[in-house]
């Protein structure tokens, strides 16, 4: 029976891992829709996210499965509490995902407001912590884990660099309202993703050393 169960723990884990891909697909593909001025491109991001958020409820039945047949304990209880979580930060990002495709959709229909610089930063560090999170799960690596919080806030500077940045042209050009608003919420929908990635980095954090690292990176 011990071994049906790491068998079963093992496919859950490639599961998850296949989710933390299109989630991170999503993102590239919506900030590329963002850039290229891809309407089709986000209408697809918008589409396919019926997939991730299929393969959450999927995830999450085969975790309640695993605690009803195996009465799992300690760490092996732990891995599966955590799953549970990782997969809900994993549908956020898909969730974040559309809305930047929404906003780009909006935008399409007007000329572009300014050169888009700071905003593909964002996506890609983004992009890059998710990936990282989801690594350091797979390979139980606390360090990485702990580096992946500290990145978050080069992601929230350089939110808060667009936020001012947009909030001039709106007060020097009210006609500019609409897109910068639009661009703003762009910006907080990445630093959200940022955010869920984060969450998952301090989940493995504890998993794998035993106490957490919320609230405390700051003051070291």
């Amino acid at each position: 029976m011990e071994r049906r169960f790491d068998e079963e723990l093992k496919h859950l884990k490639e599961r998850l891992v296949g989710m933390a891909g299109m989630a991170e697909q999503s993102i590239g593909r919506a900030i590329k829709a963002l850039v290229d001025r891809q309407a089709a491109l986000a209408q697809a991001v918008i589409q396919d996210d019926v997939a991730i958020n299929q393969l959450e409820v999927e995830i999450e039945d085969t975790c309640l499965g695993l605690l009803a047949r195996y009465q799992p304990e300690a760490k092996d209880l732990r891995f599966i509490a955590m799953i549970f979580k990782i997969v809900n930060d994993l549908e956020r990002v898909g969730d974040q995902a559309v809305n930047v495709s929404e906003r780009t959709l909006d935008l399409l229909k007007e000329p572009l407001l300014k050169p888009l610089i700071d905003i593909p930063k964002m996506a890609v560090l983004a992009q890059q912590m998710l990936k990282d999170a989801l690594d350091a799960f797979v390979n139980q690596d606390a360090e990485l884990a702990r580096a992946i919080c500290r990145r978050d806030d080069e992601v929230d500077h350089l939110n808060d660099q667009v936020y001012h940045e947009l909030l001039v042209y709106m007060t020097q050009d009210p006609k500019t309202i609409t897109r910068a608003v639009d661009l703003i919420l762009i910006g907080r929908h990445l630093e959200r993703i940022a955010d869920h990635a984060t969450n998952i980095a301090e989940d493995v954090y504890y998993l794998v050393r035993g106490h957490t690292i919320k609230h405390r990176l700051a003051g070291e």
